[in-house]
């Protein structure tokens, strides 16, 4: 089946659909995809909109190359695999961290509690271009360099495997190799927790 519009008689689904065309098949599925949609800015609003009702988990990603070290809050994050496990996060090219992240091998991920909020607006409002986040904050090194955040409520580190542009924010996908799990129920801080921060450096 074809969600494309080879046939005359469905392209006028892109505007009213045609009344003498059931809404089963490809007429239906033309005709659903376009239902309430329109060209200019509202398709934007609708999908900004959607992604802040998804309310989605928040991480802060960690990085070190030689005597350098970085982190950041990342709120585009997710499990892309099962088998091999794989995880996606997007760093901001506009981010101090995505300077030494670029360069690392291996990145630190790691969720935070809710309840811990001062250390995602640590990582989330401060800039490493003027401060060193991590004389603030309990750390250590972990496997592979990478600084791990004891406040953590959970972390891995993961091995890059690939990086993708992403316009204004590069993808890294990596392999999981080392990690510590929650050691008790987790609320995870989500995207509406941050909304509000002033961002170190724009996003």
């Amino acid at each position: 089946m074809s969600f494309g519009y080879p046939d005359s008689r469905y392209r006028n689904v892109i505007g009213e659909r045609d009344p003498r065309i059931g809404c089963r098949g490809e007429a239906r599925a033309n005709h659903c995809y376009t239902r309430g949609m329109s060209e200019g800015p509202e398709p934007r609003a609708a999908f900004d909109a959607l992604v802040a009702a998804a309310d989605a988990p928040i991480v802060i990603v960690t990085a070190a190359v030689d005597d350098e070290r970085a982190g950041c809050v990342v709120g585009f994050a997710t499990q892309v695999a099962i088998e091999p496990p794989r995880f996606l996060v997007c760093v901001s090219r506009a981010n101090h961290t995505y300077g030494v992240a670029r360069r690392a091998h291996h990145l630190g991920v790691h969720l935070v509690d809710r309840e811990n909020i001062a250390l995602a607006q640590l990582f989330g409002a401060e800039t490493g271009d003027e401060m060193d986040k991590f004389s603030w904050c309990r750390w250590y090194v972990g496997p592979h360099g990478a600084p791990l955040l004891e406040e953590a409520a959970a972390w891995f580190v993961g091995r890059v495997v690939a990086r993708h542009d992403f316009g204004d924010h590069e993808g890294v996908v990596l392999a999981p190799e080392y990690g510590a799990g929650p050691g008790a129920p987790v609320t995870a801080l989500r995207y509406h927790d941050v909304a509000d921060l002033e961002p170190g450096h724009p996003s």
